[in-house]
């Protein structure tokens, strides 16, 4: 495993952090979410991602991999890194969503007992809130910090205008902000317009989410919609996603990838690791062995100048 340090902090997580958003819930196989955590940490990855609402149902992924912390774990906290956020609807009324400072202590307050720590490593705002002024957003993450909650905070799904203003304000109260978390993939560039130069000028680290855009940058979709695929479910991947122009250049990109001799998924991650303003990226896995193929990626994240043009080139087809 590589590590690599966030921002100009003095933290360093590895190039591969794990995510708890889906298999880890209460309607998932311990046995098998169990497995995979234990993958993930005898082979370098000590970063684990999870939020208030991760399930279904909401919490319960907080509440399994508390589970585990304390059977399987409890000797290895300080060797670990474990993250939560707020910002999402998480209970009904008025002080279950968004980003009010009753909303994000009650809900790190909810998640530590969840889980049976004293604190988490990083807490982050899930998600701008239109009507909460920042001020207070990020006031409430500084309490947060000085109440021994979280040891560092961050960010996730903000724009470059509010990110760099949200960084302004953390750094005058004196805790600055760690970290992005931000949809980012081959498919997904939003944050190339702007976003990461505020956080390569700001020293702030960044750890995309959905690095394969939800399974269509992997081999899943080079022959169309699989029926026990994501897209075919029309969950957060809908059915009108995978058009042929997307299909062509899946497997366009799939082609350079062997000729790489990688997977396309493990491509697509290498792709985000090359840009050394990318800290760690957020994978996700449904069994151990999808884990330790993701991770292959760290074998080959160097790409000539004529590679990435051929991926430039595909990206643009559409």
């Amino acid at each position: 495993m590589q590590y690599r340090r966030c921002g100009r902090s003095g933290l360093k997580l590895s190039a591969l952090s794990l995510g708890l958003w889906h298999n880890f819930g209460g309607v998932d196989v311990e046995e098998n979410f169990r497995a995979i955590l234990h993958t993930a940490f005898d082979n370098g990855i000590t970063h684990f991602d999870l939020a208030n609402n991760y399930g279904p149902p909401p919490g319960s992924a907080e509440t399994n991999f508390g589970k585990i912390l304390r059977e399987d774990f409890a000797g290895y906290r300080d060797e670990l890194i474990i993250s939560s956020k707020a910002g999402y609807t998480m209970w009904d009324g008025p002080y279950g969503d968004w980003g009010s400072k009753k909303y994000l202590v009650s809900s790190l307050d909810q998640s530590l007992k969840r889980m049976g720590l004293d604190y988490v490593d990083i807490f982050y705002h899930h998600r701008p809130d239109p009507e909460t002024p920042l001020e207070e957003t990020m006031a409430a993450l500084d309490l947060i910090v000085r109440q021994g909650k979280a040891l560092y905070v961050g960010i996730s799904n903000y724009p470059a205008d509010q990110t760099a203003e949200a960084v302004k304000i953390l750094r005058s109260l004196g805790t600055p902000c760690l970290i992005h978390q931000p949809k980012y993939s081959m498919f997904v560039r939003w944050v190339e317009d702007g976003l990461m130069d505020v956080l390569g000028n700001e020293g702030v680290g960044c750890i995309p989410f959905s690095p394969l855009a939800q399974g269509m940058l992997t081999d899943k979709y080079l022959h169309g919609i699989p029926q026990d695929s994501r897209a075919a479910r029309a969950n957060f991947l809908k059915p009108d996603m995978i058009t042929d122009e997307r299909l062509k250049q899946i497997n366009q990109l799939n082609d350079l990838a062997q000729q790489r001799g990688q997977t396309l998924a493990q491509m697509a991650l290498a792709w985000l690791l090359k840009d050394d303003r990318v800290t760690s990226v957020l994978i996700g896995a449904s069994r151990p062995a999808q884990l330790l193929d993701s991770m292959k990626c760290l074998d080959n994240i160097a790409f000539s100048a004529d590679e990435l043009a051929q991926i430039e080139n595909i990206l643009q087809q559409a």
